[in-house]
């Protein structure tokens, strides 16, 4: 006779396979004792992996009698499945798997560009790493060929590789370890939930730090780590963090902590309901949410921003749906909490600004310059001067800006941000550019004639536009002299 241990976790073998519709799936539960399977497991791993075993003992999934094979149990034709003392198992916990029993946060991180993290794969990031900085020098099983420890050890570890499956379940060592956000499982999933619930705790607590989210964001080209430590956002977290109950189950913004917020706080966390006044309208309670994107109202990593929901259905996800009206509504809901409506309006006044100002005067005519430049190039990516000038522009210096606003962060929007594209548009792009035509003047290519003299009527039009003719010392008259009396007065009320 079956226990009712045995029978639930047949019905997850069940559900394993696929019998289980997912809308049959149920939400998190709790088993009535440790399973005889786990049970066996742990007779070994709580002396061969202690560490794991502690951590495990300390989690909510111990006080649920969830452990190791509940987790772990895998179907036969399963690809990475292997026997194991008697028990098929496999290596990796998916989001398949962790969606047996938490299957809305799995179908809203499925939802997410998280879970897209891998298709990096065949991106211009990635040719970076695999052919400019690195080689085929790292061979393995899974990559006889060769593969670069450049992008194994870094892009990689962060947007995720796909895991490939030797035999008897060994996974290649060029993709596993690996806790990439959009790691491409063996069972087809997208995704590495331990990317954020670090195993085998699990911690919520862990996952609401801010450091938690910094293994991947942060650096020249994304810094939102550093952005945050910076701003006031940041400041009050280090001041208050011990009395923010962050290891509360229930963790609802504005009503068990108020001091300050951490990225889970608006990217992800509840928020509670209030009721209207004579100066606002109702506000409506959020649940927590694993698809970040949610209330995010500019994607700020392209070269020129885009809404979320256009990047969204580029990526075939239902996300195209929701505007971005929508999910700014949603991040204002966060920021009430804690600041008045203006407050908050005004932000966005403010960002909205920032990110018009990065456009037109830099990013919209620099691609355009870019792009009319490329004929009068070598046609390798990245051998060119110029190149590694717009990449920089935009992808680390442009975005610095834009996140840097976006998160108020002052430093990283000025002097990380909008004084380098400065610097380097004025000082780098448009001297080779100049180069560029002269070039392409003295070439005997009518092709390439044509591309300089078309090159070098868009650059003119550019220089002389108002966001630049101060370069050309073509600024308005009425302006300069207006900077003259501004910098006389501040002479005059600073002077010794």
């Amino acid at each position: 006779m079956r226990t009712p241990t045995s029978y639930l976790v047949a019905g997850l073998l069940t559900v394993l396979s696929g019998a289980v519709a997912p809308s049959a799936r149920a939400q998190a539960w709790a088993l009535p004792e440790i399973s005889k399977e786990t049970k066996a497991c742990l007779e070994c791993h709580k002396l061969d992996n202690t560490g794991v075993y502690q951590q495990w003992g300390a989690s909510k999934h111990y006080r649920a009698n969830v452990g190791c094979f509940e987790c772990h149990m895998a179907a036969e034709g399963d690809p990475d499945a292997f026997m194991h003392e008697g028990q098929r198992i496999a290596t990796i916990v998916s989001p398949k798997d962790c969606a047996r029993c938490h299957s809305k946060e799995a179908a809203e991180f499925a939802g997410s560009h998280h879970s897209k993290g891998a298709r990096i794969l065949g991106s211009l990031d990635n040719t970076l790493a695999e052919v400019v900085e690195g080689n085929r020098g790292m061979k393995t099983p899974g990559f006889p060929g060769g593969n670069s420890a450049a992008a194994v050890n870094g892009c990689w570890q962060c947007h995720g590789s796909e895991v490939k499956v030797l035999a008897n379940g060994k996974l290649d060592p060029a993709t596993w370890p690996n806790t990439g956000i959009g790691r491409i499982n063996p069972d087809g999933s997208e995704g590495s939930c331990s990317a954020c619930h670090s195993r085998h705790s699990f911690s919520a607590e862990q996952a609401r730090h801010p450091d938690n989210c910094g293994k991947c964001h942060m650096g020249p080209d994304h810094p939102q780590m550093e952005i945050y430590y910076e701003s006031k956002h940041g400041i009050a977290f280090r001041a208050f963090k011990d009395k923010l109950n962050m290891d509360s189950a229930k963790w609802v913004v504005g009503e068990d902590y108020n001091l300050a917020p951490t990225c889970a706080t608006c990217h992800m966390s509840a928020t509670p309901a209030r009721a209207a006044t004579k100066d606002r309208p109702a506000i409506p309670a959020q649940a927590v949410t694993h698809d970040v994107g949610m209330r995010i109202s500019w994607n700020n990593r392209p070269e020129i921003s885009v809404r979320p929901e256009v990047s969204d259905k580029k990526m075939g996800l239902a996300g195209a749906e929701v505007n971005w009206e929508t999910r700014r509504n949603n991040m204002k809901n966060v920021c009430i909490n804690c600041h008045e409506r203006q407050w908050v309006d005004n932000f966005y006044v403010q960002y909205d600004s920032l990110i018009d100002l990065y456009h037109e005067k830099f990013a919209v005519p620099g691609l355009e310059l870019y792009k009319l430049a490329k004929p009068l190039m070598g046609p390798v990516q990245f051998a060119n001067h110029l190149d590694w000038i717009w990449y920089e522009l935009w992808h680390h210096e442009g975005r610095r800006a834009r996140h840097g606003a976006s998160m108020m962060g002052p430093d990283y929007t000025h002097w990380h941000g909008t004084y380098e594209v400065a610097k380097h548009f004025y000082s780098k792009m448009v001297p080779e550019l100049e180069h560029l035509i002269e070039k392409g003047r003295a070439s005997t290519d009518d092709a390439k004639k044509a591309a300089a003299a078309a090159l070098a009527k868009k650059l003119e039009e550019v220089l002389n536009s108002a966001n630049h003719n101060w370069y050309l010392n073509k600024m308005d008259p009425a302006e300069k002299a207006e900077r003259e009396r501004r910098q006389q007065e501040f002479q005059k009320r600073y002077a010794k």
